[in-house]
């Protein structure tokens, strides 16, 4: 917030501040990753005022009044005061105003309706400090009117819990969006993906899944018998073992194992196609047990890549119970980590050159060749292939 750049584009500005996370993240200690601006100006004064300087921007969204400036290697969010004219549950209509609070009334949660200038004051028009300290996370106003302004805020209630609250989930937040669960499905896939990712990112995500399982919410946005205790241990792995928070991973955890469940969920969010091929391999197929010899693991990594098979065995240790041999599973790991994929040295054209004639049994003879190599956990070298290809096609 004190970057050469942020000081550039808030001098280019005039009268401005900082609000929101960026306001939130610095009271608490907390890293500021995305820094969001709002002035007290129409967006065409924004925009105006910025070129003047020579601060490169985009349009990002004139008619809800936002604007992105570009400054060295970041990008700012400014946004225009506004209050809401229209809601409708998922889109807003706005009116430009140069009132703060009138700006501040219009948000979601009180920790989200700070303030700052460039000096360090803070603007607080809703106990958002207060609420911060004590780690509650509620709305402003009355909950049900401001979920009904964005249904969206269902999940946001769940997820800012989950990353800034103490204790028990506001209660009449947490009627509120109990009784508007069925107003989800009004939401768009990514938006919903979105916010799922972000809570799935949070330090300690099972309490509050566990409310929203229970609550009826999490059934509305995933299929399938949900394994919130799995997730919860996958969760503790993740803290024990310094592994990063893997929000893919972490949905795998949460769901069936069952490769039509992980279509089902993809589908749902509109996952990438990359996502979702994650999501059906970790799910479906081979299991990973503890006591897998040296050969087996090696097998496995072949058939399934390391990153497929470091999938499968967390999800397997999350999913044993608590006193399980974690050095095993650890060593397994250690393995797939130091992994070198050995290169099969025989290929389509080989087997031609053999004596089988082109088409689908070429396929099927190199298949079977690779798969007596890998069973055989890789000894073979190239001579000792070609030798087991000629028995083969004598044989057939």
């Amino acid at each position: 917030m004190t970057a050469p750049e942020t000081v550039e584009v808030i001098a280019a500005l005039g009268e401005a501040r900082f609000v929101g996370g960026a306001v939130r993240n610095a009271l608490l200690g907390a890293p500021v990753v995305d820094i969001d601006i709002a002035v007290p100006i129409p967006p065409d004064e924004t925009l105006a005022r910025l070129k003047a300087k020579g601060v490169r921007t985009i349009e990002t969204g004139l008619d809800h009044g936002t604007v992105t400036a570009l400054a060295g290697t970041h990008a700012f969010e400014i946004t225009s005061l506004r209050r809401d004219v229209e809601t409708d549950g998922r889109h807003a209509k706005v009116a430009f105003t140069d009132d703060w609070a009138l700006d501040a009334a219009r948000r979601d949660f009180t920790i989200n309706a700070l303030y700052a200038s460039a000096d360090g004051e803070i603007f607080d028009y809703a106990t958002g400090v207060e609420d911060l300290i004590a780690g509650k996370v509620r709305f402003i106003g009355d909950a049900r009117t401001r979920i009904a302004e964005d249904y969206l805020r269902v999940l946001r209630l769940f997820r800012f819990h989950a990353w800034y609250g103490r204790g028990e989930i506001d209660e009449d937040g947490l009627r509120a969006a109990a009784d508007a669960k069925d107003k989800l499905k009004t939401l768009s896939a990514e938006r919903i993906a979105k916010e799922l990712w972000r809570l799935l990112e949070a330090d300690h995500p099972g309490p509050v899944l566990r409310v929203m399982a229970a609550t009826g919410i999490l059934p509305e946005l995933l299929p399938g018998a949900l394994q919130v205790l799995r997730l919860e241990r996958l969760v503790a792995l993740d803290a024990e073992n310094g592994f990063p928070r893997d929000p893919v991973l972490r949905l795998a955890a949460l769901l069936s194992d069952s490769e039509e469940v992980a279509r089902a969920a993809a589908s749902r969010l509109r996952l990438s196609n990359v996502d979702r091929a994650r999501l059906e391999q970790a799910l479906g197929g081979d299991r990973i047990a503890a006591r897998l010899s040296a050969q087996e693991a090696r097998r496995l990594l072949y058939r399934l890549g390391e990153a497929c098979f470091r999938d499968k065995l967390l999800l397997q240790w999350a999913g044993e119970p608590a006193k399980s041999p974690a050095g095993a599973w650890r060593m397994l790991l250690d393995m797939a980590d130091s992994w070198q994929r050995p290169r099969f040295p025989l290929s389509g054209r080989d087997v031609m050159l053999a004596g089988v004639p082109e088409g689908p049994e070429v396929g099927r003879v190199l298949a079977a060749l690779q798969d007596w190599w890998v069973e055989g956990d890789f000894a073979a070298d190239e001579s000792a292939l070609r030798d087991r290809l000629k028995e083969m096609i004598r044989q057939a």
